[in-house]
C-alpha cells in the first residue's frame, strides 16, 4: 500500500521552481528521481529533494494541470513546518523569482525591497528610458 500523497501546485515553470527551492535552502536533484516513502517505496518525479530525516520531496510534471505537483509521504513529514506553511513559502518565493525574472527581461531594476513583518515582499522597481 502507497503511502504517497500528491499535492496540486500553480508552479509551472521549473527553473523559477528550482530557484525557489534552492532559495528556501533545498537541494533539488533533477531528471528522473526515485522519492523515497515509507520502507523503501518510491515514486517516480523530475525533480527530487533527498531528505536526511523523513520522506523526499518531489514534484513531477501533471500534463492535465500543466503544473508542477508536490509529491511526499505525508505520514513521514519531519520538516520543520507543516507542509502546508512549506507550499506557502515556496509559492512565494517562486512568485518573487517569476516576477525578478520578469523584471530582468524587461530592462527593470529592483532599487528597494522589503521584507515586512507579516511575511509579504515589497519592491520598487525602476528602468532608466533614453
Amino acid at each position: 500500500m502507497s503511502h504517497f500523497s500528491t499535492v496540486k501546485t500553480q508552479l509551472k515553470k521549473r527553473k523559477p521552481l528550482l530557484k525557489a527551492l534552492l532559495q528556501l535552502g533545498y537541494v533539488p536533484q533533477e531528471g528522473q528521481q526515485q522519492v523515497r516513502g515509507y520502507r523503501g517505496q518510491t515514486v517516480q518525479a523530475e525533480m527530487a529533494v533527498q531528505m536526511p530525516k523523513g520522506g523526499d520531496i518531489g514534484f513531477r510534471w501533471n500534463k492535465n494541470t500543466g503544473a508542477y505537483e508536490l509529491v511526499t509521504d505525508l505520514d513521514l513529514w519531519k520538516q520543520e513546518i507543516p507542509v502546508d506553511r512549506f507550499l506557502s513559502k515556496l509559492t512565494q518565493q517562486y512568485a518573487l523569482s517569476t516576477v525578478l525574472s520578469a523584471t530582468e527581461e524587461e530592462g527593470f531594476e529592483v532599487t528597494e525591497r522589503k521584507n515586512h513583518t507579516d511575511g509579504s515582499i515589497e519592491l520598487v522597481v525602476t528602468r532608466w528610458d533614453s
